[in-house]
């Protein structure tokens, strides 16, 4: 019987070798956010005519999480459980994402800027360390270019400056496809507008189409210490891109993560803390 078993097991793992199936790698996986420790406070900030969900945690200097499009502020749990040992970590829902609201205004890099700025003004939060992901990462580049007194450092991970940075095949890649699943089911679990993801996803979308639109010369102002962050398979910004924005913003440091793609925080968030910190604390 065991020798049989034995032999069913062989058969089984070569058919499967024969079919090409094979372990999935880190950056192929999409695993779901570590849970969020217990927040100093949180709230409803009111910015720019919408109600923006926020959360604080911890003490000492201030660091401001910002996710990527269609996420929200709860992706960051690993994050934020390794930051609020030793500083007071800022997370929020960008509007029309997770718990915060939209209006009619049009969706754009500088709107959403101005929101976040607005709430840290509302937390009376003078400077701040920045780390952004993906649409996070490119507000965070434009707080950089605008208002740079507001930034002691910014961590940009898979954000871009131009619309062609964007891999024009991420559409048919399967685990960013697994994440706009996720993020839409999340949406219909905590939104206030439940019913209106497509609407949302149609606002936002038309900003994604022509913005973010940099030149050389934008991103030659930026005066702020930067890391240019990409997973070596990340699925939506090019590399290419991503070496140019560090070789045309002064002073840039470019910072490849290893085995991880766009979503590295979920996918390695032992080695993505590291790279946050070896960048704002030193």
């Amino acid at each position: 019987m065991v020798l049989k078993s034995l032999a069913y097991s062989l058969v089984l793992i070569l058919a499967l070798a024969g079919t090409g199936v094979h372990a999935a790698e880190r950056w192929e996986k999409l695993p779901p956010p570590e849970p969020m420790p217990a927040a100093e406070k949180s709230g409803m900030a009111p910015v720019n005519g919408i109600k923006m969900y926020y959360a604080v945690y911890g003490k000492g200097a201030p660091v401001l999480l910002i996710h990527g499009g269609l996420g929200y502020a709860d992706v960051w749990g690993a994050q934020v459980a390794d930051l609020a040992k030793d500083h007071m970590v800022i997370v929020a829902d960008s509007r029309g994402h997770g718990r915060s609201t939209r209006n009619a205004d049009p969706y754009s890099y500088d709107l959403m800027s101005s929101d976040y700025l607005a709430l840290l003004d509302f937390l009376k939060v003078d400077r701040t360390a920045l780390v952004g992901w993906s649409d996070g990462g490119i507000i965070g580049l434009d707080i950089a270019m605008k208002h740079p007194e507001r930034l002691t450092k910014l961590f940009a991970q898979a954000a871009n400056s131009k619309v062609d940075g964007v891999n024009p095949d991420v559409m048919k890649n399967k685990v960013f496809s697994a994440y706009i699943d996720k993020s839409g089911e999340v949406y219909k679990k905590i939104s206030p507008t439940p019913d209106q993801y497509d609407a949302f996803v149609e606002q936002i979308g038309a900003m994604w189409a022509s913005q973010p639109n940099w030149s050389d010369d934008d991103l030659k102002k930026i005066k702020t210490p930067v890391a240019i962050v990409l997973g070596d398979h990340d699925e939506a910004i090019t590399r290419e891109h991503t070496e140019y924005m560090a070789k045309t913003i002064p002073g840039a440091k470019l910072v490849i993560l290893d085995n991880a793609s766009h979503f590295a925080m979920l996918q390695d968030p032992e080695g993505y803390n590291k790279a946050v910190r070896d960048f704002i604390d030193n």
